[in-house]
């Protein structure tokens, strides 16, 4: 018998099917939930209790989703809630806007709940884990960045660059690679803890604002490479500095 997870999941969804249907899946898992139709009911509820994670639906009567998801992120109680957004709108555009707002994962509809009830699992193991305080305050210095795993935080020109959970985990995961090649389905299941494969665009488009934040010019990155047909890699320090290995030549 599968061991059974804890914790108080909120799910906001206009639809009762999607609702029930994710809340009963849930519960089988070991978790207590609650439902809510709409953004408000939604954070009156967080007035009084903060759940350790939300399942929340784009399109909604308002405030819908997305404006919910913006609120929560900008307050100092709730911006370290693990959200995962639920929608409809599958262009790339929509995911890229979801998670701009704050969104730590995007699922779109229709969804496998076996998936959806993985990405809870992997978002609210990693939100445990954050918490913790690591024996190890291993830096790894790169080019101009420098990264402490310990605290989690990556430092470039003396100022520190703001990444989120997932963007840490991807820019890590690819550092302590060495070079070697990780394909999508590898990233899926380092960072996001699922053993078959997700969306690819999920890991494309984390990569993508990852390179905003950590390259000069993010259509011709330095540090994270792509390998065509393949995936991504960490740059070489050969590539990083080549000016330094001339010197020495």
């Amino acid at each position: 018998m599968a061991e059974l997870e804890s914790g108080l999941i909120y799910i906001a969804d206009d639809e009762p099917n999607i609702r029930r249907l994710v809340s009963v899946a849930l519960n089988e898992c070991g978790y207590e939930t609650q439902e809510f139709s709409g953004g408000d009911d939604l954070l009156k509820a967080i007035q009084r209790r903060n759940p350790d994670l939300i399942i929340l639906d784009w399109v909604m009567p308002a405030p819908d989703g997305l404006s919910v998801c913006g609120r929560l992120k900008l307050d100092n109680l709730t911006k370290t809630i693990p959200i995962i957004m639920l929608s409809s709108r599958n262009e790339e555009v929509d995911v890229v806007l979801g998670l701009e707002m704050g969104a730590d994962d995007y699922v779109t509809k229709p969804f496998s709940v076996k998936e959806l009830c993985a990405r809870v699992k992997a978002l609210l193991r990693r939100n445990e884990y954050m918490n913790i305080t690591p024996a190890s305050n291993e830096v790894i210095v790169c080019g101009e960045l420098t990264v402490n795993l310990a605290r989690r935080t990556v430092i470039k020109h003396n100022k520190t660059i703001d990444l989120t959970m997932k963007e840490f985990d991807l820019l890590t995961s690819l550092m302590l690679a060495k070079g070697r090649v990780l394909n999508r389905d590898q990233l899926m299941e380092k960072v996001w803890d699922v053993e078959f494969s997700g969306d690819a665009r999920t890991v494309d488009v984390h990569i993508r604002y990852l390179r905003q934040k950590i390259e000069e010019d993010a259509e011709n990155p330095k540090y994270v490479l792509t390998v065509r047909g393949v995936g991504y890699r960490f740059a070489s320090e050969e590539e990083i500095n080549p000016e330094d290995q001339q010197e020495t030549a």
